[in-house]
Order: structure tokens, then C-alpha cells, then sequence
């Protein structure tokens, strides 16, 4: 999640090192964003953003111990 991107996209892939995971990501551009939102990926392997619909599939899945 590098460079900047509008806030259309609704599959968004994040690895471990995106943990604490929050929608919008720092990828999106603010100005078309809603309020942050934390999204506990970790324990489901994917999330749902309740604002925007965006998906976040945890890439490997799910954490053990989470």
C-alpha cells in the first residue's frame, strides 16, 4: 500500500505488517475517506469496512493466538 489511490477499490489484500489494520488505509486519499474505522482482521482473516464495504482479506489468513 504505497502510493495513494481513490477510495473505489472493494478488495484490498493487507499482509502482517498492515496490522493495526483501519479503513480508510494510508494508501487512500482522505479527501473522499470516512472516519477511521479499526478492523480486527486478525482473529477472521477478513473484514468487512461497515462504512465504505471495502474487503480486507489478511493474506495467509487468520492469526493464531489472536
Amino acid at each position: 500500500m504505497a502510493e495513494q489511490s481513490v477510495n473505489k477499490e472493494r478488495l484490498i489484500e493487507v499482509t502482517a505488517a498492515d496490522l493495526p489494520l483501519h479503513c480508510p488505509t494510508p494508501s487512500m486519499m482522505l479527501w473522499n475517506a470516512h472516519p477511521r474505522v479499526f478492523l480486527p482482521i486478525e482473529k477472521t482473516g477478513t473484514e468487512l469496512c461497515p462504512y465504505c464495504g471495502t474487503r480486507y482479506p489478511l493474506k495467509g489468513g487468520a492469526r493464531a493466538g489472536h
